[in-house]
């Protein structure tokens, strides 16, 4: 097993964790600042005076954002936004959450529905041309997923050589764009609008391979009983960054700066959610990026 596989086993096995673990309540609280300091006109002084912030996530993906059977959230990407959240005086409890499927993130974020996203959203020059990213705050990487007994498809190598083997991923994801080089012909790719969707495809034979961000997959194949595994070595970088609004830049800034100076909250958010599972590689707040 190669040193990518290893991260990508330990990383997102991650995903699969919080699946009994509710909301809200699952990890301790974020610190929330009783009076915070923030730039008048600001995005983040506008927030702090709401009392109030909408954040957009998936509610789909075990370890990073899935809604429990009592409505409530869990997951690595919802303690994220409760970091940034109390540092500009946001209590959790004080915060909507929206799901965004993939395709919908920058609408979401143009519209105003969101003050900002956190849904394992990759950081690439085609969504920077319509919203700016803080962060990033993780990276993951693409892999494989398919049923445990499949001996056909080691790798992505050997898609185009089995076409009769249909590969599922998200509309509108990154996943979905950067496995096209690796298929007989497009007919080949299956696209749903959450990842759920493609699970139950894969179960139910309906398509043979599931596509997206190791830690996603990991999380599916935790609670398959056995019945998926994850196949090659990831064969991508997925830097996945908070989306907000084109060109606030003061925003993007005091996000990246909240969560290097919040590094413990940041690691105790992993902890407890996605790095729960056995031989889960311990998290690292990458450098952030400029933000523009």
């Amino acid at each position: 097993m190669g040193h990518s596989r290893k991260l990508v086993v330990a990383g997102l096995a991650v995903a699969a964790l919080t699946l009994s673990a509710c909301g809200s309540g699952s990890t301790d609280a974020p610190k929330v600042a009783a009076k915070p300091s923030l730039e008048a006109g600001t995005t983040m002084a506008k927030i702090s005076a709401a009392g109030k912030m909408k954040v957009g996530t998936k509610f789909d993906q075990p370890g990073f954002g899935l809604k429990g059977l009592d409505g409530k959230l869990t997951g690595f990407d919802v303690e994220v936004a409760k970091i940034i959240g109390g540092a500009m005086g946001i209590d959790a409890a004080n915060i909507e959450w929206v799901e965004s499927p993939s395709k919908l993130r920058e609408e979401l974020i143009e519209k105003g529905n969101v003050d900002l996203v956190a849904a394992t959203y990759t950081i690439n020059d085609k969504r920077k041309k319509r919203i700016t990213f803080a962060g990033p705050y993780y990276v993951a990487g693409q892999q494989l997923m398919v049923k445990t007994d499949n001996t056909k498809i080691k790798g992505p190598a050997d898609l185009k050589a089995n076409p009769d083997q249909k590969v599922c991923s998200v509309t509108g994801s990154t996943p979905a764009e950067q496995v096209k080089p690796y298929l007989a012909n497009p007919g080949q790719l299956v696209l749903f609008d959450v990842y759920d969707k493609c699970a139950n495809a894969l179960r139910t034979g309906q398509v043979q391979v599931v596509t997206t961000d190791n830690v996603i997959l990991l999380g599916f194949v935790s609670k398959s009983d056995k019945k998926f595994k994850l196949v090659g070595e990831q064969f991508t970088k997925e830097p996945y960054g908070i989306g907000i609004k084109k060109g606030d830049v003061k925003f993007c800034e005091f996000i990246n700066k909240t969560l290097k100076d919040n590094s413990a909250a940041y690691l105790k958010a992993w902890a407890d959610t996605a790095g729960k599972v056995e031989g889960a590689a311990p998290a690292a707040l990458p450098p952030a990026a400029p933000c523009v």
